[in-house]
């Protein structure tokens, strides 16, 4: 893991502890994407929360959801993702269409209700195409795949940042690689599992954002609504105000208006304010437009003005929800 580091399970205490062992039992094995929100204990049962009720439970089958996300790991050029959610497809059963994804051939998924929700995923970025608009799934089912899209655009970005490209030891024997490692969560997987159980880790919290897309579960709206209340503590707390106003300006047409950043494009917007807001606004729009663009010369910058390993964790969290609530709030067929 770059950047960070985090609390090791058998260190685990309290809410961590907590988090970790729901993990083990429900996700199948204690993974990186997870831990690396470690730092942060109410961030991590958080993220966990929106995960587990929106990913892993509900009438949607999961492999239809696995095939959602990595879908929009691919969309979000996230390698790390795309293994892991293969490699998740093939635990519940489904190893030619774990292959075809790795592989980009949509057109050969079946059945054909999959290949349609697969194409939506790759869609999301484009909220006036016909697939968004007349979205390939029941109304009744919105909630698990709109939440499963955007937990998944919230936590490509930071894997990206953070993680590197494969969870594979090895992957120069990836396919082989893959099947060892989609035994070892087929049980997880296919456990039979209780909604709502992870609800308790965070009390309720009202929240201000748009939520309509978890209307049709008050599962998912309440682990949702419980990270979104996290996140908008960090704002108050760590994100500085000029920070704020930027990222939000530059969401406002977005992913309508999509927009590829670079270095260029990031030092003009930001050489025109104080330092410090300086370097959370490059770090927080990097997190959100090009994760893979982020190198230790932005992160060694930021630290001279946010030296706590949390800031690190917590603004690139919040640029990345920001982002994934924006994308949900579009996926709403009119």
């Amino acid at each position: 893991m770059k950047y960070l580091v985090p609390i090791k399970p058998s260190k685990a205490t309290g809410l961590v502890a907590e988090v970790y062992s729901q993990i083990k039992e429900d996700f199948g094995r204690i993974v990186e994407p997870f831990t690396l929100h470690s730092p942060k204990p109410l961030l991590l049962a958080g993220v966990w929360m929106a995960a587990r009720e929106s990913e892993l439970v509900g009438q949607v089958p999961r492999e239809t959801k696995e095939a959602i996300a990595a879908s929009i790991s691919k969309v979000n050029q996230c390698p790390y993702c795309v293994d892991a959610h293969t490699i998740m497809i093939r635990a519940a059963g489904e190893r030619k269409n774990a292959k075809l994804i790795a592989q980009e051939k949509y057109d050969q998924i079946q059945p054909e209700q999959t290949k349609k929700i697969v194409k939506w995923a790759l869609s999301s970025l484009s909220p006036k195409s016909e697939l968004i608009l007349s979205p390939p799934f029941e109304k009744r089912d919105r909630s698990e795949i709109i939440g499963t899209a955007v937990f998944y655009h919230y936590i490509n970005p930071l894997v990206t940042l953070f993680l590197g490209n494969s969870p594979l030891p090895v992957p120069f024997f990836k396919n082989q690689m893959k099947t060892i490692a989609s035994h070892i969560f087929k049980k997880a997987v296919n456990r039979s599992k209780i909604p709502g159980s992870s609800l308790t880790l965070l009390p309720q919290r009202k929240v201000t954002i748009d939520l309509s897309w978890t209307k049709e579960s008050p599962n998912i709206y309440g682990a949702f609504s419980r990270l979104a209340g996290v996140i908008s503590d960090i704002e108050k707390s760590v994100v500085p105000k000029q920070t704020v106003q930027i990222v939000e300006q530059y969401l406002k047409d977005w992913p309508k208006k999509k927009q590829e950043i670079g270095s260029n494009w990031i030092n003009e917007i930001t050489n025109k304010i104080d330092s410090q807001p300086n370097a959370a606004t490059a770090l927080a729009l990097m997190t959100i437009f090009s994760p893979y663009k982020i190198t230790y010369e932005l992160i060694s910058n930021f630290r001279k003005y946010f030296p706590r390993q949390n800031q690190l964790l917590e603004i690139p969290a919040w640029a990345s929800f920001t982002r994934a609530i924006k994308i949900g709030i579009s996926l709403i067929a009119s």
